[in-house]
């Protein structure tokens, strides 16, 4: 899978975290790439002008959590029509167990006070 870097500017960052399904682990794994290629893909490609995504295994130091999947959105709505596509697939809850939704903005407290950005 390729990262590429998002046509817009981020308004909203979204950090789901989510956990594998038996179900999901027990596919083969030609299997879940031909599921997420049919099912997973297509939402992603749709909503690409306004919505992207990166993956972060995780399961290999946490236990309530295996991925977490990081959204970045121009704006709130356009983030809201991704999950009411995702919602309608059987990766929202079926496949993966949405665990925890964390919502932030990059920056914000520089940007609120009209300060630098602390980077390292």
């Amino acid at each position: 899978m390729t990262i590429t870097q998002s046509p817009f500017e981020p308004t909203v960052t979204v950090f789901m975290l989510v956990k594998t399904s038996p179900e999901w682990l027990g596919f083969a794994v030609d299997h879940r790439f031909e599921l997420l290629a049919k099912h997973f893909t297509p939402i992603l490609k749709n909503h690409a002008a306004n919505v992207s995504l990166r993956f972060f295994d995780v399961e290999f130091y946490s236990t309530r959590v295996t991925d977490i999947w990081m959204w970045d959105a121009a704006d709130h709505h356009s983030y809201q029509l991704l999950v009411e596509d995702l919602r309608e697939t059987a990766f929202w809850d079926r496949y993966f167990d949405i665990v925890e939704i964390l919502t932030g903005v990059e920056n914000a407290y520089a940007k609120n006070y009209d300060r630098p950005v602390i980077t390292a």
